[in-house]
């Protein structure tokens, strides 16, 4: 019943298909011949950037590969900083180049294709596990935290800068100062990682590199499980999760530990749907000990948990046991490293930035600033402005949860269907999970602050129940291009010698040519961002 009415909306079509792809030029040779050349051009790609990195990618200043002669060169001259920043940028769009003609050249989204996908997901991250960080500077602050650990200080009080010599670690400034927002089980990974390193920063980022590839590899097996349960092709959601540049960049390349939280989460919905609630509640909890933000995963596990048939007391009930068992799980955690429950009153740390396409952020400082011009200080208008959005956000999530789950006309909330008959316990777990996505999405999108990587909350939830052919997959492509580029003309680690604005300059004037060309120029790709009627 799901899977044909999703099936008419074009959620588990074909992407390749002529019809859907209005200019497809899929092979019949099957999907290893078709996909043969894409996925050789995004491993070139995957090498140019670890290339890339040797020059502008993250290093601590007490890095011993800062002074061996290869990194020398890379580092120190303006011409190879700039060859080397051209390397990366055209590694990055030659990734999202091929990630975008593997869905022309595979064929179909059918069994076949799923060792295709994931031999296209290995060869374009193992690459990556061998560069620099690029695009931020996070790990360092994940080694300076677990150093915090390692000398018996609390990480929930203290920053960075309490250590000795704390800057040559080479964390961004903002964690020098303030506490971590991160929960304990990604604590005793930091602590674990320092330990077993040695505190040598080379050796201390493989643990970081290896939970982001877990992660990743936990998407790549639980993303088509979630949406194969809500009717969504399986095979067509991998591709556009697991194997998105801008998954594989800022999850692999930059070794956050978003991505073990974002596989975590989704495995733990998994379970939650297909009934077994406990192991799914483990899943979630572990989560939330990576990053806090998952907790807005509880209560929706929770109605998944009560089923479709459920009344008010039943929902209850398993929000209160949903709840129980993951606070108790994280009050042991928090009795084991002495922390308790440290992490709740650092979740605003990064509260303090913002950035200009986070709609909430751009509005209260332009509101700010028309005060300043006025002779009036900007900050109380910054603040009331960012308080509302976090007060909006949390409403909407409230209201996503408490709102009854309708299957009748108009009642299927936001998936777009439309027939007059019950759904049924698939179908309630469907709606369930996207409103799941919503709620993710009020938090990202009133947030004065949004990662590039914070987008890949939003697509998983939104991929695993179903973005259909046409406007909705032009809009993963285009903010797919979009982040990729943020990623590529943001934060380059750059000697004080040589100026920024140059090379900021040359990855912007060379990613941005690059993406305008895959846009409107090349023949293989462009039909791909533009209505069918306008090609």
């Amino acid at each position: 019943m799901v899977t044909s009415e999703l099936r008419k909306r074009g959620v588990g079509d074909s992407l390749a298909a002529p019809k859907a792809l209005h200019g497809s030029d899929a092979p019949g040779g099957g999907a290893a011949n078709g996909a043969r050349t894409a996925i050789l051009q995004g491993f070139v790609g995957s090498v140019l950037m670890v290339l890339g990195s040797a020059g502008v990618g993250w290093l601590a200043g007490s890095s011993t590969l800062i002074r061996t002669p290869l990194f020398i060169i890379a580092r120190t001259s303006p011409i190879a900083v700039i060859i080397c920043t051209v390397l990366l940028c055209v590694g990055a769009l030659l990734l999202l180049r091929s990630w975008l003609r593997l869905a022309q050249r595979i064929g179909s989204w059918d069994a076949h294709s799923r060792p295709v996908l994931m031999r296209a997901m290995w060869m374009w991250s193992l690459p990556m596990m061998f560069s620099l960080p690029l695009f931020s500077r996070d790990s360092y602050a994940y080694i300076g935290q677990g150093r915090l650990m390692m000398q018996g200080l609390d990480p929930y009080t203290n920053g960075i800068s309490a250590l000795n010599n704390y800057y040559s670690l080479g964390p961004d400034t903002l964690w020098t100062e303030a506490p971590t927002p991160y929960g304990p089980l990604w604590l005793w990974i930091e602590q674990g990682a320092v330990a077993i390193s040695g505190g040598v920063p080379e050796l201390a980022l493989i643990p970081f590199r290896i939970a982001a590839l877990a992660g990743v590899v936990l998407l790549a097996v639980f993303v088509p499980k979630l949406a194969a349960l809500n009717g969504v092709n399986p095979h067509r959601a991998l591709w556009l999760v697991a194997l998105n540049p801008v998954v594989l960049i800022n999850f692999i390349a930059s070794a956050h530990n978003d991505s073990l939280m974002l596989g975590l989460v989704v495995a733990g919905i998994y379970y939650a749907a297909v009934k077994r609630p406990v192991l799914g509640i483990i899943l979630i909890t572990a989560s939330i000990a990576i990053k806090p933000i998952t907790l807005i995963a509880l209560p929706f596990a929770g109605l998944l948990w009560a089923g479709h048939r459920a009344g008010w007391g039943r929902k209850f009930l398993c929000w209160a046991a949903t709840l129980g068992i993951s606070t108790g799980l994280l009050a042991a955690a928090g009795m084991v490293n002495g922390l308790g429950f440290g992490w709740l009153g650092a979740l605003q740390t990064s509260s303090a930035v913002w950035i200009w396409y986070a709609p909430v952020g751009l509005l209260s400082h332009a509101v700010g600033l028309g005060a300043s011009l006025f002779g009036g200080s900007g900050d109380p208008f910054i603040d009331v402005i960012q308080k509302v959005g976090t007060v909006l956000s949390i409403l909407a999530v409230v209201w996503l949860t408490l709102r009854p789950v309708r299957t009748g006309p108009l009642g299927l909330d936001f998936t777009g269907r439309m027939d007059g008959g019950a759904l049924g316990e698939r179908g309630y777990g469907t709606l369930v999970v996207r409103r799941a996505a919503w709620a993710f999405s009020a938090v990202v999108l009133l947030a004065p602050m949004i990662q590039p990587w914070y987008m890949l909350w939003l697509l998983a939830f939104f991929t695993v129940t179903g973005i259909g052919d046409g406007w909705q997959l032009r809009t993963v492509f285009y903010l797919t291009a979009f982040f990729t580029l943020i990623a590529l003309t943001d934060q380059l680690s750059v000697f004080q010698w040589i100026p920024m604005e140059v090379v900021r300059g040359v990855a912007i004037g060379v990613g941005f040519s690059f993406a305008i060309y895959l846009m409107f120029f090349d023949k293989k790709t462009h039909v791909l961002f533009r209505h069918p009627r306008r090609v």
